[in-house]
């Protein structure tokens, strides 16, 4: 094994044309995935300024996904007396003439089983890598790179251990690169509600949002992610502006840190289909810590909907209403204790006339559903020591978070410090606007979902919503806010229907703009009623971004499958292979047909199918089908 990865290593370094410039002995090595497909080599070398740095490459089934690129961090401290004594430059580019100690390596494959995700056990399965070097052949400013090699992709970041010597470190600049092959296309997104523009690797418009999936020139996928961005500055990606093709990153602002400390993943997925980058979306949760909640029971997924006018007699209609529908949830949206943008309002008082919240809260115990509301971030920061516990005292299942901000450092930590706050009080949480996930859902998974989506709040078309399973979604849950009867809405109604199968979201809003008086007994929303938010396990059958997606997921024995289009018709095929062998399952089908004579001109009809039967789908323009799967009962 160590004489095949050399080998690599030497036919990778050829092809890159390096032979130039010196690669410093010792300092190389090559982590292989588990399958042996995915290959991530790293070295050191003098250019030709005679600075020492690190790089690293990318291989996929010996084909380059990322060719020679740079690991760089900038650091800007104040020198302790040991550090000034040894004239160590630390505002220098932190990673030139660093020396390589120590190469470690290591493998592990575990799994363990999410309170509630796309699918029931995730397997955690990886090669690694530590290289320890420290700065200038010494050890007060210790450093490691540490790689892991997954089937699913690579991840690298740096690691600082515990230094009494050099104890705080402001970090001010990450400039690691990712250099692709010429031709690469990436789904660019100024910001994380912004739309999605298909573009070259040159001439941004400016920063692009994390995750980054991009088309390769040879067909493949892949996808530019962040994980366990906990304790950090967000980081986006931007364009070199002296390497072609090439992608870098580009931190909100500095972070300021005490050793021990991590920066975030840097995590390079590959796929060969873009579907497999969804399925494969899990491996975020594994580079976050463990589920540090012992007690999860209070954690309960579940669709939710949104009270759209405030008073008593309506939430308890809508109450009764999300009864009648299958949901688990009602939502009291802003402004209920008052303006929400100011500090003067108290998140504990109710400041709405006609609105009961005790007698609003005992009601919905009695019927089986919980109550969340909605808390902007001026009351959250001014009230985060107390509100909690008060919420539960009361009995409310969560909170949403409105308004927050994101970003920088100080946003970022204190947005995880109130998380882990709603879970010591078993509150569960929805965080709203630009903010997303990077994977710490596994550490606290009281955190539901978050916004960071260009969903129904701002009506986007069914292109778009083609996108967003490739790209956002590989983040992690995401609240689109589902809609059905809003005239607003830019795609047909089983393209609605159908986004509760293909978006995932353990807490999943439907009828966000809607009320229980526009329900008039539409029989297709059977599929919403039925739908769970959880998985046993998920397939995405098919799809391009920007063009169309199938997705099927598994509960128990049942079927729910999705299939969304773009602003265009088409006709696909759907194989129901993913069926088990052997067993008949009864599909009812729901689909957009103008003949159709409810209102919402949604078909619904019933076949006999097995795992060797193929649907032909034939999709209106921003349409949609849903179809929901039961064994046969004999």
């Amino acid at each position: 094994m160590q004489f095949k990865s050399f080998f690599l290593f030497l036919l990778v370094l050829a092809h890159m044309l390096v032979r130039a410039q010196q690669i410093i002995p010792g300092s190389q090595t090559t982590i292989q995935s588990p399958d042996n497909n995915l290959s991530v080599v790293f070295y050191q070398k003098s250019n030709e300024d005679r600075k020492r740095k690190l790089y690293y490459l990318v291989t996929y089934k010996n084909q380059t996904i990322i060719r020679e690129s740079a690991l760089d961090l900038q650091l800007d401290n104040r020198l302790s007396e040991s550090a000034m004594a040894l004239k160590v430059d630390t505002h220098a580019r932190w990673m030139e003439n660093l020396v390589v100690k120590k190469i470690m390596t290591a493998s592990k494959d575990t799994s363990w089983q999410p309170v509630g995700g796309e699918r029931k056990s995730i397997r955690d399965h990886y090669n690694a890598a530590t290289i320890e070097l420290v700065k200038d052949d010494n050890s007060i400013y210790p450093v490691h790179v540490q790689i892991r090699a997954y089937n699913e992709g690579a991840a690298i970041r740096f690691f600082f251990p515990e230094n009494e010597k050099g104890t705080y470190y402001r970090v001010v600049a990450e400039n690691t690169e990712f250099s692709l092959p010429e031709g690469t296309m990436a789904w660019h997104h100024l910001w994380a509600q912004a739309p999605y523009q298909l573009l070259p690797l040159s001439n941004w418009p400016n920063e692009s949002e994390r995750p980054l999936t991009m088309q390769l020139p040879n067909g493949w996928y892949a996808c530019l992610a962040e994980a366990g961005m906990v304790d950090y500055s967000r980081t986006k990606f931007k364009l070199s502006k002296e390497k072609p093709n090439t992608i870098v990153t580009s931190m909100h602002g500095p972070a300021d840190l005490i050793s021990p400390f991590a920066t975030p993943w840097r995590l390079i997925m590959v796929a060969e289909k873009p579907g497999a980058l969804i399925e494969n979306n899990y491996v975020l949760l594994n580079l976050n810590e463990p589920n540090k909640i012992k007690d999860t029971s209070w954690i309960r997924p579940g669709k939710i909907m949104r009270v759209m006018s405030q008073t008593t007699e309506d939430a308890l209609a809508n109450i009764d209403f999300a009864v009648d529908r299958g949901l688990q949830y009602v939502l009291f949206d802003w402004k209920w204790y008052g303006p929400a943008f100011s500090f003067a309002s108290d998140a504990t008082k109710v400041a709405i006339p006609n609105f009961d919240l005790p007698r609003i809260i005992q009601y919905g115990k009695e019927k089986g559903i919980g109550v969340w509301l909605y808390v902007n971030q001026q009351a959250l920061l001014a009230q985060l020591d107390t509100l909690f516990t008060t919420y539960k005292k009361w009995g409310v299942a969560g909170v949403k978070f409105g308004f927050v901000q994101a970003g920088s450092h100080r946003w970022t930590t204190w947005v995880e410090e109130a998380i882990q706050k709603a879970a010591e009080n078993g509150i569960m949480v929805n965080i709203h606007d630009d903010w997303r996930p990077t994977g710490e859902q596994r550490t606290w998974p009281n955190l539901m979902t978050a916004e960071g989506i260009r969903g129904n709040e701002e009506m986007p078309d069914a292109t778009h919503n083609t996108v967003l399973p490739f790209t956002r979604y590989i983040a992690g849950a995401a609240d689109y806010t589902i809609c059905y009867f809003d005239k607003r809405i830019k795609t047909k109604h089983a393209h609605q229907l159908a986004m509760a199968a293909v978006y995932f979201s353990p807490l999943q809003t439907l009828f966000w703009y809607d009320k229980p008086a526009s329900f008039e007994g539409e029989p297709e929303l059977e599929f919403w009623k039925k739908i769970p938010t959880t998985w046993d396990e998920t397939k995405v059958l098919q799809g391009t971004p920007g063009q169309f997606i199938t997705t099927a997921r598994r509960k128990g024995e049942e079927w729910f499958v999705g299939t969304l289009t773009n602003n265009e018709g088409r006709t696909v095929k759907v194989p129901l292979s993913f069926l088990p062998t052997g067993k008949k399952f009864i599909a009812t089908i729901y689909s957009d047909d103008p003949k159709a004579t409810t209102k919402t001109k949604v078909k619904v009809e019933k076949k006999k199918v097995n795992n060797k039967m193929v649907f032909t789908v034939n999709l209106l323009a921003s349409g949609g089908q849903a179809v929901w799967l039961t064994p046969e009962v004999k």
